[in-house]
């Protein structure tokens, strides 16, 4: 069945879905996007991820492109029309078409949206689950807004790009300090020898991921301690545990760092344990 996209109006065929040229989010990545996880036919904390769409708008000074409960009912039905039961939908506002100027254009200027939904084989994230990611540290380069979840990526495109030449599947941005701030594409996390879960705080410096708003839901179920503080690669390497989490990939074990084994090389019980609670925590939207 071909995959089927929604773009500014219209559900087009996904080969053929197209934006102007001079579209912002091409010329100038002035734009904010989402990704929701799909798990078991339903569309995982959608209503925290519009929330953060909205603050990601309010900060930018982007208009809505259409109503919020609007918004709602195309991204279940791209998810509809895709029949995607286990997957993701991308949805991706940016400040629309006009001339190329730095400034920005006529408030009357319609914000454009695009929203995109694919299968995801389950298994393939729980076989992962089972041996753990490899992740490398790099010196943070980022703008320092990187809590508003733009389309402005390159710095984390290229940290991605290393890690994968290391034999990673992560990148961990790292203050001079020698903290963590944040992944490529996830938020970081560690796991004492007491067993408190560590994460750095979301006020400023990284993004507040929504599945890692999630864990706190799910670790409070589990009875587990979280300490929101900044902890240094040195730490990372001598924990208990150490795990990255995102939509795309919930709780996923950390088993080495820079080529060093976090513990004993293999996944650790704790992050095994938030994978394995996480859905029945999460809020679940019927797609």
């Amino acid at each position: 069945m071909p995959r089927i996209a929604y773009v500014n109006g219209r559900y087009v065929a996904h080969r053929d879905a197209a934006v102007h040229i001079e579209d912002r989010g091409y010329q100038f990545a002035d734009g904010v996007y989402e990704v929701c996880e799909v798990a078991r036919g339903f569309i995982v904390d959608m209503t925290r991820h519009l929330e953060r769409l909205d603050r990601s708008l309010r900060e930018l000074a982007m208009a809505w492109p259409v109503d919020r409960k609007a918004l709602a009912i195309i991204v279940r039905e791209v998810v509809r029309r895709n029949r995607v039961v286990n997957g993701l939908v991308y949805l991706q506002v940016t400040r629309g078409v006009a001339p190329r100027d730095h400034v920005f254009p006529s408030p009357d200027t319609p914000s454009s949206l695009v929203v995109t939904a694919k299968r995801v084989d389950p298994a393939a994230s729980a076989r992962k689950a089972e041996s753990g990611v490899k992740v490398i540290t790099v010196p943070e380069n980022r703008w320092e807004r990187v809590d508003i979840k733009t389309i402005g990526l390159l710095p984390n495109v290229l940290a991605k790009q290393k890690a994968k030449e290391a034999g990673a599947q992560e990148a961990w941005f790292v203050d001079p300090d020698g903290t963590v701030k944040e992944g490529g594409s996830t938020n970081a996390w560690i796991v004492t020898r007491d067993g408190a879960l560590v994460t750095r705080p979301a006020d400023t410096g990284i993004l507040r991921g929504i599945t890692r708003t999630t864990i706190f839901d799910v670790a409070a179920k589990l009875g587990l301690r979280i300490e929101e503080r900044a902890f240094t690669v040195d730490e990372a390497k001598t924990a208990r545990e150490a795990f990255v989490s995102s939509a795309t990939l919930i709780a996923m074990p950390v088993v080495a760092i820079d080529g060093q084994a976090v513990a004993n090389g293999h996944p650790g019980s704790v992050t095994l344990s938030l994978r394995q609670a996480f859905f029945d925590v999460a809020e679940k939207s019927p797609a």
